[in-house]
């Protein structure tokens, strides 16, 4: 597929309850927003990259850094229906959800999803994850973790410890998987996700990819090998501006 039918989308909302204006933080003298603009357009399956807000302040911004940025409605609830309002209004086959509070995404993380995608021609959705190397993740709620079938299709998204490891006694080894909130979609997909009907599981969880299984949708995920490192507390700010210093970006 040529890689300008691949649109990237970046959610991204002023409000936030215990970060606001997060999208415009700045990080080592680019706003947040940039970081993750920048990062994305490095992809090579890149086609176009858009920005999704729902306030004027972001799009003076992104369009003052020579990005490309689309106002969209205030009331959606998730990141995935202010990415369908895009696609409705956008040409492009298949579209990338890119978290907007993820300065340093791999690009290649990215290329990973979408091939992915493209390579099972009966999936419309993929994702990917990572491996869980540190066990205290494991038990963490703010932590999303997936379990897959035989065919690296989700089963479920918790964030809740899956699998869990009913026998502590014996020795058993149980691989866990982080999920990290980068999703890939074909158009009509996810131009659907508006209209599917809210579950429980997602009104519990908060985890909105559970609209999916919960309508009997299949999502592929795809492993890698670089975990996300999200902007979500006051605190994770100077951590991600020391890193972004030590690696002189």
């Amino acid at each position: 597929m040529d890689s300008a039918s691949v649109v990237i989308v970046i959610p991204a909302r002023y409000g936030s309850v215990r970060l606001p204006g997060k999208p415009l933080l700045d990080l080592g003298g680019k706003p947040m927003i940039q970081r993750v603009y920048e990062r994305a357009k490095q992809a090579k399956t890149a086609g176009k990259v858009v920005v999704a807000t729902d306030d004027e302040r972001i799009i003076r911004v992104v369009e003052g850094f020579g990005g490309v940025a689309r106002m969209t409605r205030a009331d959606h609830r998730t990141g995935t229906e202010r990415i369908a309002e895009v696609a409705a209004h956008t040409d492009g086959k298949v579209f990338v959800n890119v978290q907007g509070d993820e300065p340093l995404l791999d690009p290649r993380a990215v290329d990973v999803a979408v091939n992915s995608l493209l390579e099972e021609p009966a999936a419309a959705i993929a994702t990917v994850a990572v491996p869980i190397r540190t066990p205290a993740d494991i038990m963490d709620p703010n932590v999303v973790k997936t379990v897959l079938d035989f065919e690296e299709n989700a089963l479920y998204f918790s964030r809740a410890p899956i699998p869990w490891v009913r026998d502590s006694a014996q020795k058993v080894h149980a691989r866990h998987l982080k999920h990290l909130g980068l999703y890939v979609f074909e158009r009509e997909a996810l131009l659907e996700y508006p209209t599917l009907p809210q579950g429980e599981l997602e009104r519990i969880e908060q985890l909105e990819q559970l609209r999916w299984l919960e309508n009997g949708w299949k999502i592929r995920v795809a492993e890698v090998e670089h975990d996300a490192v999200s902007v979500d507390v006051p605190e994770d700010v100077a951590r991600v501006v020391e890193m972004l210093a030590n690696s002189k970006q």
